[in-house]
């Protein structure tokens, strides 16, 4: 990676949508989704993310990770999941003033149909308890495909209030 970053896609929520989806991974180059600031519009959710093939979200039992989870209120977890639907960015999420999370997500071999897709995470969040949370991991979408994109969302049905994704080329 030479560190320079080209900007792909972006997208800027500031009234409440279902889902952000950003496409333009097009090249074997390494990519970086930058979150900030996102906020649920129910309180305590986790946000997710799924890969998209030709632009559609893969909703397969493909994703694996592992994380772990430190805590200021409490001591450090452990989180893994294997053959899992998404891969998970974040949890407990909240809604009151302050409670937002921000990351980084790295993406490795997405756009090469030879090789499973790679992912390394770092985020950061303030969440519903409210407590300071880190999280720091990585995943593997377990599925010789060409991934194009990210698709991003929140569980229960939640709605993605506020917040910037920003998808970037690494050249």
């Amino acid at each position: 990676m030479a560190g320079k970053l080209v900007q792909v896609a972006t997208e800027t929520v500031t009234s409440a949508v279902a889902s952000v989806t950003l496409t333009g991974i097009d090249s074997d180059d390494v990519y970086m989704l930058a979150f900030n600031n996102v906020v649920p519009s129910t309180d305590s959710v986790d946000l997710f993310c799924r890969v998209t093939e030709s632009g559609t979200a893969n909703s397969t039992a493909n994703y694996d990770y592992a994380i772990k989870l430190f805590r200021t209120a409490s001591s450090f977890l452990n989180i893994s999941n294997t053959n899992n639907t998404v891969f998970d960015l974040g949890n407990n999420i909240g809604t009151n003033t302050g409670e937002a999370t921000n990351g980084i997500m790295m993406i490795y071999n997405a756009n090469n149909s030879s090789e499973y897709t790679f992912i390394t995470t770092e985020f950061a969040e303030f969440n519903s308890s409210p407590e300071l949370t880190s999280w720091t991991g990585g995943g593997v979408f377990t599925s010789n495909s060409s991934v194009n994109g990210l698709h991003l969302f929140f569980d229960s049905s939640s709605n993605i209030a506020s917040g910037t994704f920003t998808l970037y080329k690494v050249v």
